[in-house]
């Protein structure tokens, strides 16, 4: 019962979790346009790593918090 109010922030993630953040990522920067080489690309994978520790799992879940939270992360506000 206690697990489910531990925070998973310092837990490693496993290939499925690496897969979920990966199509969140591919989608995001196919919907927003941006090169996958760029630094605004790194921005949107590091906001999504975090997301998916914080525990969303669903991977149009991140890529829409991620499209909704763009503007913010040209001010680094994210």
């Amino acid at each position: 019962m206690l697990r489910k109010y531990v925070s998973t922030h310092n837990q490693p993630l496993d290939s499925l979790d690496l897969d979920i953040c990966q199509r969140a990522f591919d989608t995001s920067l196919f919907q927003l346009n941006i090169d996958k080489d760029s630094a605004e690309a790194e921005q949107l994978a590091a906001v999504i790593i975090r997301l998916f520790q914080q525990g969303i799992r669903n991977e149009r879940q991140l890529a829409g918090l991620v499209s909704a939270a763009r503007g913010r992360l040209y001010r680094g506000l994210l």
